[in-house]
């Protein structure tokens, strides 16, 4: 886990007198082909106002038709974050008046949401914790208000009404979060669980999935929340974890002074590092919520969840605890090929082909995604199929090829997309160092380290290690590491 150290004006007394009590509201864009209550296109991109109709711009005499697509994509994800689904909900109108809202309203759910009472565990501080899921409800994103000329006083504000209407999920968390660093791991979890199950691309930059954090502090031991600020519109991980911080200071000091929190919303100043003020906090009854009387209440069968049910993935979780379980990968492995289904699918196609899953574990982390990394590519991009690497990988470990000249073949794989068998047959590089030659080079390696083999004969089993290495140095790397360990195990015992 990252952690967000950071010079700070408030004393470490001072830090460890206060709890910080942290929630966050995350709104994901789903991944649906056209709004939520029309059929204009939802593609990112577009210039701008071109994906608009009567009825997302609000025009009068229309009537919303919602979309079946959007109500699934939201039970898939209050599935997999382990919310009750409700049979009944209601989609209730929002009162506010914005540039970017052509209504003058948001068709949101507020009494009767989609769903409620989930959960998911983060890891932390070598722990596993859960952090509540208060809801999940549906609603439609606003357009998007373009400022040119900021912070001059010529400002020109255009408005691009192309996002309104793209449906959202807002999942809101119980405030169990008391640092930055859990918000963080929070919103990694929550994140890398919506890409699982399909429900959202979860591209930040492009504004699908943004993040509002509510934060407060209040002495250790007391029971009483304090007075909560809201910060919008967090765009990045790192952002989220720096404005917490700054939050958490801010309110410490203000306390600490004599001050009192005023309950407000903010928004993080990244040129500056710091919140600024934008506006007192809302309340429920200033949005004036009531029934939207253009919309039936939505019905949830069984047979409808349960269909919802059985499409969704293995979550990254399960995913982890299978692969320890069954391809003896470690924990740390584990992690790391499950960051994304794409990389798991592609570590699980490996080694289903035969080969060791800790080897196939090794290659893919000391090898392939580092060479995908300097390259800018993504695993689904990847010149090595897996099933290639699985051919290298039953050379190195049968012992036609060494390790070091398996790499320098995987090298040209990336580089050319050759098969290794072709890369070795063309270049020679198969195990070329006869038993005879190998014992001979063990017995002179043996001869010139007698204090080592009395470490080994006395029971010192690492030193082992140390006469193989010289060995297949001996021999320049081609012979079979696999006839080495045998021939140097016999003559040293």
């Amino acid at each position: 886990m990252t952690k967000f150290a950071t010079e700070s004006a408030v004393t470490p007394e001072l830090l460890a007198k206060y709890e910080p009590v942290i929630g966050l509201e995350v709104h994901a864009q789903l991944l649906t082909r056209t709004k939520i209550f029309c059929s204009c296109s939802t593609r990112f991109g577009d210039a701008p106002n071109t994906n608009v109709c009567p009825v997302c711009l609000g025009l009068p005499g229309t009537l919303p038709v919602l979309n079946k697509r959007a109500v699934e994509m939201g039970m898939r994800a209050a599935l997999a974050l382990n919310c009750t689904v409700h049979e009944h909900s209601r989609f209730a109108r929002k009162n506010y008046f914005y540039p970017d809202l052509p209504k003058g309203y948001q068709i949101s759910q507020y009494e009767l949401p989609l769903a409620t009472g989930g959960w998911i565990g983060i890891e932390h501080d070598g722990k596993t914790k859960k952090i509540g899921i208060t809801r999940l409800h549906l609603e439609e994103d606003a357009g998007k208000s373009l400022h040119d000329g900021f912070p001059h006083s010529d400002v020109k504000t255009y408005v691009d009404f192309n996002r309104c209407g793209t449906p959202l999920a807002e999942i809101v968390s119980e405030p169990d979060m008391h640092t930055p660093d859990e918000a963080y791991a929070y919103l990694t979890t929550l994140r890398q669980i919506l890409l699982y199950t399909g429900v959202s691309d979860c591209n930040m930059e492009e504004g699908s999935l943004r993040c509002d954090a509510n934060v407060s502090v209040r002495l250790r031991g007391a029971e009483e929340f304090g007075t909560k600020v809201e910060v919008k519109n967090l765009n990045s991980f790192r952002y989220l974890a720096k404005a917490l911080q700054f939050e958490i200071e801010r309110h410490i000091g203000v306390l600490e002074s004599g001050g009192r929190i005023t309950q407000e919303t903010r928004l993080w100043n990244q040129a500056a590092n710091r919140t600024d003020a934008m506006r007192s906090k809302e309340k429920a009854h200033d949005y004036r919520y009531f029934p939207e009387p253009d919309l039936l209440p939505v019905h949830v069968g069984n047979a409808w969840l349960a269909e919802v049910r059985g499409s969704l993935p293995e979550l990254p979780a399960a995913k982890r605890t299978r692969f320890v379980s069954s391809f003896g990968v470690t924990a740390y492995d584990a992690e790391v090929l499950t960051a994304t289904k794409e990389l798991a699918d592609y570590f699980e196609s490996v080694a289903k082909a035969g080969v060791p899953g800790k080897a196939t574990a090794n290659w893919m982390q000391t090898e392939l995604l580092r060479r995908l990394n300097d390259s800018g590519k993504e695993i689904t991009e990847s010149p090595v199929a897996p099933a290639a690497l699985a051919k290298l990988i039953e050379l190195v470990e049968g012992g036609k090829i060494t390790a070091a000249i398996g790499k320098k073949v995987f090298a040209t794989m990336f580089e050319t997309g050759r098969s290794a068998t072709e890369i070795v047959a063309a270049e020679g590089l198969g195990a070329q160092v006869g038993d005879e030659a190998i014992e001979q080079a063990a017995r002179d390696v043996i001869a010139r380290n007698p204090d080592n083999v009395a470490k080994f004969k006395a029971g010192n089993e690492g030193v082992f290690k140390f006469f193989v290495g010289q060995v297949m140095k001996a021999t320049k790397g081609q012979a079979s590491p696999q006839v080495v360990n045998d021939i140097v195990r016999k003559l040293l015992s």
